[in-house]
């Protein structure tokens, strides 16, 4: 498997997009089996849509293409380190390797910088920029008991 070639794929979508209008400088492909199953770029700013990043537009077209909500046995090729929220759908789309172009240093040289997001995970809820206040209800649990319950769940 030519890991260069795939993300060069990632890199070209990324400016493509840029060249395009159409978001960040941002670009993913998700291979199986050495062959391209699915592609994804920056349209946040086009769609309106905070988490259109590329590597969750390619996570979303990947799984729609394999009828999954899991990556088995897949590789993700981004064009830059991802970013926490991209993390996050990594770990939970759970493919079996990443590789990126581009360090997060690298985007935040280029005016996309993540690093505020990592302080205010570490941060105690009452001091971060966004407000977070648990408000305690009678029946906050009653998602999880019918979820342990239900007979006909498909675990993730």
């Amino acid at each position: 498997m030519n890991h260069n070639e795939f993300l060069q794929r990632a890199v070209e979508l990324a400016t493509e997009g840029v060249n395009a209008g159409i978001g960040g400088p941002f670009g993913a492909v998700i291979v199986k089996d050495g062959k391209i199953i699915a592609e994804g770029q920056n349209n946040v700013t086009t769609s309106n849509d905070p988490t259109a990043h590329a590597e969750v537009t390619a996570i979303r077209n990947a799984c729609e293409a394999l009828g999954s909500y899991q990556l088995d046995d897949c590789i993700l090729y981004t064009s830059c380190e991802p970013c926490p929220m991209c993390l996050g759908a990594i770990y939970w789309a759970r493919p079996k390797a990443v590789y990126y172009a581009s360090e997060h240093t690298d985007a935040a040289n280029a005016g996309f910088d993540d690093s505020f997001i990592y302080d205010e995970i570490e941060k105690p809820l009452s001091e971060r920029v966004i407000p977070f206040r648990q408000v305690h209800l009678s029946e906050h649990l009653s998602p999880f008991q019918a979820w342990q319950a239900f007979a006909d769940k498909k675990e993730y």
